[in-house]
């Protein structure tokens, strides 16, 4: 399965994105997606799991929770929109963590891509920064990987400077 990953879209998701996942089988979206709209041309595009962000609003937390428990290949994973990172789990992340114990965790929210191989909870924890125009960073990014038969690999980086 080739999945690609993205989070804090903040109503963004434009050509460049639509390249980049153009070969994935699914889109996953760590939240703040920033309109329904968003999340309708992502659907549309591709087959789409995501958790609602602290900046959606009530369509999008009617359409996706808080948090996404599921596996994939033999793969637990774990996703929400704030979750910290190894050593900085937000702590309602990281009973999350402990009750589940995912092979992966995916968070959104810091604007800084992260992917950190946790091997105190013998996780990876990736957090794809941010594909919007909005916020605090300068440079947009997504990731993509291939997860098959337990085994997450080819981790891709897509980073484009933001627009002002």
């Amino acid at each position: 399965m080739f999945i690609g990953l993205l989070s804090d879209t903040h109503g963004t998701f434009d050509a460049p994105l639509r390249s980049f996942f153009e070969e994935v089988d699914q889109i996953w979206h760590a939240g703040d997606f920033g309109n329904i709209e968003t999340a309708d041309a992502i659907a549309a595009f591709k087959p789409l799991t995501g958790v609602y962000g602290n900046c959606d609003d009530y369509k999008i937390r009617q359409a996706y929770p808080l948090r996404q428990f599921f596996e994939v290949e033999e793969v637990k994973v774990l996703m929400v929109h704030i979750g910290g990172y190894p050593g900085r789990y937000d702590y309602q992340a990281y009973a999350l963590i402990v009750a589940h114990q995912p092979n992966l965790f995916i968070c959104g929210h810091s604007h800084i891509l992260k992917v950190i191989n946790d091997k105190t909870n013998r996780l990876l924890h990736i957090n794809p920064g941010a594909a919007g125009n909005y916020g605090i960073h300068s440079v947009r990014t997504a990731v993509r990987f291939h997860i098959l038969a337990g085994k997450i690999s080819a981790l891709e980086v897509w980073e484009q400077t933001r627009h002002p």
